[in-house]
């Protein structure tokens, strides 16, 4: 098999050929800032190399190098070199909503670093040699300058000078995904328990009459049944008395009109 490994925004691709394998590598041996990025592979066979594979799917590289600066001192204490922040996100900012990470790398062991925005510090963390300072839910007021320093624990007063600033940027639309699936789950909720208390008030409601009972005209309320059903002016035919022993005919015979 034949490993291609591009990286985004370099026309250049490396390439492995692994004869008797399905796994490539890939080492880089003295990583800089330049390394950072998108990468992507694909792959073929060396016997049919007009057939590429798909991309995969993209992996974030993201180099946060600690170099430290030249030695500074405070108030005649033992000195400590000036710390570097850096970002832990991808290049462009964050956007609302999202979360991002600040490194801050010292020299000791057995330190306290402080995250500093535009003056008035805002994290503290104790560890050893850097440290990482994590906002969640990053809303607008969290973009600005940042800067952090350091001190040994066992001497607070020998406080580094600040890092370079660095700016982070809020950008973009808040990212919704999560609110948005929750809003839908409390509205289907609230459309079912509509739905239910709709169907029990259907339910329980009272039945009246059939719909087309027949009302008897006024005047009429006292008359005999047969007499009230029968239309104004008609004259039921008598029917013959029958005499005993004699069976009623099926078929009454009918009157011809005279």
């Amino acid at each position: 098999m034949e490993f291609s490994l591009r990286k985004a925004g370099h026309p250049n691709r490396q390439v492995r050929q692994v004869p008797d394998g399905t796994v490539a590598e890939f080492p880089i041996p003295s990583v800089g800032r330049e390394d950072g990025g998108s990468y992507t592979c694909d792959y073929r066979s060396i016997t049919q190399q007009s057939h590429w594979s798909y991309l995969s799917d993209p992996v974030e590289i993201i180099v946060a190098g600690c170099w430290l600066a030249g030695h500074s001192g405070v108030w005649g204490q033992p000195s400590y070199p000036k710390p570097n922040i850096s970002l832990l996100s991808p290049s462009g900012g964050v956007s609302l909503g999202g979360a991002v990470t600040i490194l801050c790398c010292g020299q000791d062991e057995g330190l306290q670093f402080v995250l500093n925005k535009e003056g008035r510090n805002v994290q503290w963390v104790n560890s050893d040699y850097l440290a990482l300072f994590h906002i969640n839910n990053v809303r607008r007021e969290h973009g600005g300058i940042y800067s952090c320093s350091y001190h040994n624990q066992s001497q607070p007063s020998a406080v580094s000078y600040p890092s370079d600033p660095m700016e982070l940027v809020v950008r973009g639309r808040p990212d919704f995904t999560n609110t948005n699936i929750t809003r839908l789950v409390l509205g289907a909720m609230v459309l079912l328990v509509l739905g239910l208390i709709l169907a029990e008030a259907y339910y329980s409601r009272p039945r009246g009459g059939a719909l087309g009972a027949w009302i008897p005209p006024s005047g009429e309320e006292n008359l005999p049944r047969e007499q009230a059903a029968s239309p104004q002016g008609a004259e039921t035919p008598a029917q013959p008395p029958l005499l005993p022993n004699t069976p009623a005919p099926e078929n009454p015979p009918q009157q011809l009109p005279i």
